[in-house]
């Protein structure tokens, strides 16, 4: 079955940095866009960040741009999320998540931005 694993997170100072990593299995993950999301307390959740199924388009939210960075290895079978430049407005569990037939999500992995 799909399963995905988030792991990475962690308490951080504004203006740090954390890569998360999300390790899939259950599908064909060279030919799935990746994509992370987050969901701060009380809050929708909402898409940081997409890639393609070979790693060469991605997409971003206008709040991480410049800041964040989403990459890929399909023989890994692994998603990263590097970030840097952290606000306290980055404060969320983050979660991997991939479109195949039906949506999965992991657990996610929280992230804290202190100020």
């Amino acid at each position: 079955q799909v399963q995905l694993v988030e792991s990475g997170g962690g308490l951080v100072q504004s203006g740090g940095s954390l890569r998360l990593s999300c390790a899939a299995s259950g599908f064909t993950f060279s030919a799935t866009v990746m994509s992370w999301y987050r969901q701060a307390p009380g809050k929708e959740r909402e898409l940081v960040a997409s890639i393609s199924t070979g790693g060469g388009s991605t997409m971003y939210a206008d709040s991480v741009k410049g800041r964040f960075t989403i990459s890929k290895d399909n023989a890994k079978r692994t998603v990263w999320l590097q970030m840097n430049s952290l606000k306290p407005d980055d404060t969320a569990t983050y979660y991997c998540n991939v479109r195949y037939g039906i949506s999965y999500w992991g657990k996610g992995t929280l992230v804290t931005v202190s100020s």
